[in-house]
């Protein structure tokens, strides 16, 4: 057993992939973990309670593995990348170029996945925005948490 694990090691290109997933995960671990400024961390420690017994908050979170609730860098998760990928798979239908590049092949499929990567940072940059603005504390009922978690931010200057 403990061979075939050493193996992984001696096979060059086994090796590259088993180093690259692994420093992936200690780069989301690192960005699940670090902390967006501006927060205001005594009011915060009551939050992941709260997001436990509050469904949209819970459900939220649990898309972000944890870190929407501790305010981290990597909050978002994977929501935006799915959301756009919806969007865009469903605009594909109605919409003549999009679906002109879905019939191109491989090459359109690329200018798919390039817009889709558009629209998801749009997108991630819409929902941070949202999220700012309710963790402020004017639709924190929404949310199931009543603190003002970012009492010092301006959200109008983050758009």
């Amino acid at each position: 057993m403990l061979s075939r694990l050493a193996n992984i090691f001696r096979v060059p290109d086994l090796r590259n992939k088993v180093v690259f997933t692994l420093a992936i995960i200690a780069l989301y671990q690192i960005g699940a973990n670090v902390p967006v400024p501006g927060v205001n961390w005594a009011r915060l420690q009551g939050l992941e309670s709260q997001a436990s017994a509050s469904g949209v908050l819970g459900f939220l979170n649990l898309f972000s593995g944890g870190a929407l609730v501790r305010l981290a860098v990597f909050g978002l998760g994977v929501m935006p990348y799915i959301t756009s990928s919806i969007i865009i798979q469903l605009l594909s239908t109605v919409i003549p170029k999009l679906e002109e590049w879905r019939d191109q092949g491989a090459v359109g499929q690329k200018k798919i996945t390039q817009t889709t990567r558009y629209l998801t940072v749009a997108l991630a940059v819409m929902q941070s925005a949202g999220l700012v603005y309710a963790f402020h504390g004017h639709d924190s009922a929404l949310l199931g948490t009543s603190v003002d978690l970012i009492p010092t931010f301006n959200w109008p200057l983050a758009l």
